[in-house]
């Protein structure tokens, strides 16, 4: 209020946060009804745009590792992968379709959750065991790498016209800083990335994961295990389409835990549910073997390679392979 004299000034925002801040709350904010503008609300936008660059950082790290010879057809890419170009299709029609209405606050409102929780909190923690750890020439890892690739373009480009200033930064260290980000056009999608059934199948996988990481969470809140690697639980599924959905999936990397056990008999007496995914129960079992050194996944191969006696055969291959090419 103007009257009060407790105004904040756009210029002080952004002295003190920056620009792409203030662009962000405009983007953001409701134009339908009364604008609210204040520290608490700056403070909402600031964390909003922090969690946005720093996905934009996790990927420029991982694509320094990233050359085109590594590239992986999408014909030979793993589900996950296919699943991540499938959602990017789906965000594509809709940032189009709001920057075509002037809907910036459906921009924003598309991306950060797709940021946040499709990327950041679950395909990037999932692939960063891959990304860090699977040998170079793994198809698995090449693949991932591939996608990250399509993702960040995409995500960069859609992001430009509200996070101009983060958008062009992100773009040079990818790119260089020959031709500015602004001078890009949206990237067009391959139709055939798309893939409802694919799309279908991953919604009920991810149903059987919540069930996991919650079971997971209370087993860490009771300190009964720390990290969720420590774990190997027993998934209990009686819904037949969430089994279908989850038979051939590897749970134990989808949950991020060192081995996963699952069953179609009835979740016993103790079992973590969710009420909003019935048929799946959940029990936490600790994982036996030895931890490995590099990916700390509890194994029982850890030490079968005599060269490497600290580490998995996974990443005993990964380093000899490694170490081949530093030779070389």
């Amino acid at each position: 209020s103007k009257s009060k004299g407790n105004v904040l000034s756009p210029q002080d925002v952004m002295k003190t946060a920056g620009a792409d801040i203030l662009r962000l709350w405009v983007a953001s904010a409701d134009t339908t009804g009364d604008i609210r503008f204040g520290p608490a609300i700056v403070q909402s936008a600031s964390e909003a745009y922090r969690k946005l660059r720093n996905t934009l950082r996790w990927m420029l790290g991982a694509l320094h590792y990233y050359t085109p010879d590594l590239t992986v057809p999408r014909a030979e890419l793993p589900e996950l992968e296919r699943l991540m170009l499938h959602r990017l299709t789906e965000i594509d029609a809709e940032v189009r379709a709001a920057y075509a209405a002037y809907d910036f606050r459906g921009v924003v409102a598309a991306l950060a959750p797709f940021m946040n929780t499709d990327l950041s909190s679950f395909y990037f923690d999932i692939r960063k065991d891959t990304l860090y750890c699977e040998p170079r020439s793994s198809v698995k890892r090449r693949g991932a790498l591939t996608v990250i690739d399509q993702i960040f373009g995409c995500v960069t480009t859609w992001l430009a016209p509200i996070l101009s200033f983060t958008a062009e930064e992100a773009w040079g260290h990818r790119y260089g800083e020959d031709r500015s980000i602004h001078l890009e056009a949206f990237p067009e999608l391959p139709e055939t990335w798309r893939d409802e059934a694919l799309a279908e199948k991953w919604e009920r996988v991810r149903d059987v994961r919540r069930v996991v990481t919650g079971a997971l969470e209370i087993e860490r809140a009771a300190k009964r295990i720390g990290s969720s690697l420590e774990a190997a639980p027993e998934i209990f599924v009686t819904d037949a389409a969430l089994r279908d959905a989850v038979q051939d999936i590897d749970l134990a990397e989808i949950a991020i835990t060192s081995g996963a056990t699952l069953s179609a008999v009835e979740a016993p007496d103790g079992a973590f549910t969710l009420s909003d995914v019935p048929g799946v129960g959940v029990v936490v079992r600790r994982a036996d073997g030895r931890k490995c050194a590099r990916s700390w996944r509890i194994t029982d191969d850890v030490g079968a390679d005599p060269d490497y006696p600290d580490l998995s055969a996974r990443d005993a291959a990964a380093v000899r392979e490694l170490e081949a090419r530093r030779q070389a």
